[in-house]
């Protein structure tokens, strides 16, 4: 009985050992991936420490398995799981840091972007364009309990993270008039802003309307597709996440999202290689391959990549102060506009007040009035949850804003960034952080808007 006890025992650890094996080994080089872009991303290009990296960013299961290596001298860092799923990331001038894939290393290295000068300081400028605050703040505000709300917002210092909020800012009628930060960071520090960087992609897709070099309702013209159904998607259906391709959007495990994140050189082509499962504009699917679709269309629409490649700052974050905001590259050179820019609270804050203001920003027409309206009218598949690039309504049923205007809509990102925009209290709210699982948004919008005149 004991012998046959002990092979029964040794069975069932080999077919743990077995399933554990199939199950993790897949998904190995995503995780290491994933930790090797994100502390590459945060310590080269928002300078962050490493150990807050770790702590924050890169803190969830099963992310924090990972070990890392950083190489300060050539700017790469190297991450695996108990010593397996290697993999390595480098660091590039102006186009931010990108997995080493089938691109040679060497070649990825050679890349590099010089970021286009803004022309002005923003220490001598006056808010929201630069940085110089007006003497005075707007009148009927609570501004007592504004700060207390922002201070409790955030963990205080030496406490165990709970509510995870990296940095609050709050725009009314206009002015900050609040803004809070975990010890450490401040009004200048980037932060990973995920999927905000749709809503960016969104803005430029605007700029290239107004120009005359986009056209929503065209079809992608994507020559692959030109064989098939797929012929019959237009930009509008990529914009409102309508393409009907065949897409699995989950950061958790192995997915359409994270192949294309984290195994793809090139994501344009691996999101033209997606089949159609669904009727173009006729079913909605939040989807980042459809985001990086948009990307491709722009740049193909510019023409030329180093036109492209300035094209967000000098067309879109230094016409509106966006000065500490970077947007990154995948090895062939796309803006991976689903889920890689890094940007200060305050450079979302402004850019909240871009769309409060209906696209003009100190009398600059950076976009037109129309397009913003289009950007936040519901998408028609979408059951008024989303608009274009933009959400009308928290995704998840926990974070239901019951207690907030229904004119509100917003940017959000993977762990809990958010850029809120409610004009009928002309009101911008911006959080940036790394979970929202004990961090309630409605109530913190709930008891801002309090806090504002009737």
């Amino acid at each position: 009985m004991k012998k046959l006890l002990k092979r029964i025992l040794w069975l069932f650890l080999i077919a743990l050992v077995i399933t554990a094996t199939w199950f993790a080994w897949p998904r190995l080089p995503i995780i290491t991936a994933f930790v090797a872009k994100g502390m590459c991303s945060s310590v080269f290009l928002a300078e962050k420490s490493p150990e807050r990296v770790s702590a924050e960013d890169l803190s969830f299961f099963p992310i924090s398995l990972a070990k890392f290596k950083i190489d300060y001298e050539e700017k790469s860092v190297t991450a695996t799981v108990f010593g397996l799923g290697k993999r390595k990331v480098v660091f590039r001038e102006g186009l931010g840091a990108v997995i080493v894939l089938d691109k040679p290393e060497e070649e990825l290295r050679a890349d590099s972007f010089n970021i286009p000068d803004p022309g002005y300081s923003q220490d001598t400028i006056p808010w929201p364009l630069g940085d110089v605050m007006p003497g005075s703040l707007p009148a009927g505000v609570d501004y007592d309990k504004l700060n207390n709300i922002l201070d409790e917002a955030v963990d205080a210092p030496g406490i165990e993270p709970f509510k995870k909020t990296l940095g609050v800012a709050v725009i009314y009628d206009n002015v900050l008039v609040g803004e809070e930060y975990l010890e450490g960071y401040d009004e200048f520090t980037k932060f990973h802003g995920w999927s905000m960087t749709k809503t960016v992609t969104g803005a430029l897709a605007g700029a290239l309307v107004m120009e005359g070099k986009l056209d929503m309702k065209a079809p992608t013209g994507i020559a692959e597709w030109a064989g098939d159904h797929r012929k019959n998607i237009t930009v509008e259906n990529i914009f409102h996440m309508s393409s009907g391709l065949d897409w699995i959007e989950n950061y958790f495990t192995i997915s359409d999202a994270t192949v294309m994140l984290m195994q793809s050189d090139d994501m344009f082509a691996s999101v033209i290689a997606c089949e159609a499962a669904h009727e173009p504009g006729s079913y909605w699917n939040y989807s980042s391959g459809d985001a990086n679709l948009l990307s491709g269309l722009i740049r193909r629409s510019i023409g030329d990549d180093d036109a492209y490649h300035g094209y967000a700052y000098s067309r879109l974050f230094h016409r509106i102060g966006m000065l500490n905001t970077v947007v990154e590259t995948d090895a062939n050179g796309l803006f991976v506009a689903s889920s890689f820019s890094y940007g200060s609270t305050r450079d979302w804050a402004r850019f909240g007040l871009l769309f409060l203001n209906n696209g003009i920003f100190e009398g600059d027409t950076v976009l037109a009035p129309e397009w913003i309206k289009y950007m936040k009218t519901a998408a028609p598949a979408s059951n008024g949850t989303y608009a274009g690039t933009f959400w009308l309504k928290e995704p998840k049923v926990e974070n239901e804003l019951k207690d907030v205007p229904d004119d509100l809509f917003f940017a959000d990102g993977f762990l809990g960034q958010r850029v809120y925009i409610i004009p009928s209290k002309k009101l911008v709210v911006v959080r940036m952080g790394y979970s929202l699982s004990n961090f309630s948004v409605n109530d913190f919008l709930k008891d801002i808007i309090a806090t504002l005149p009737s």
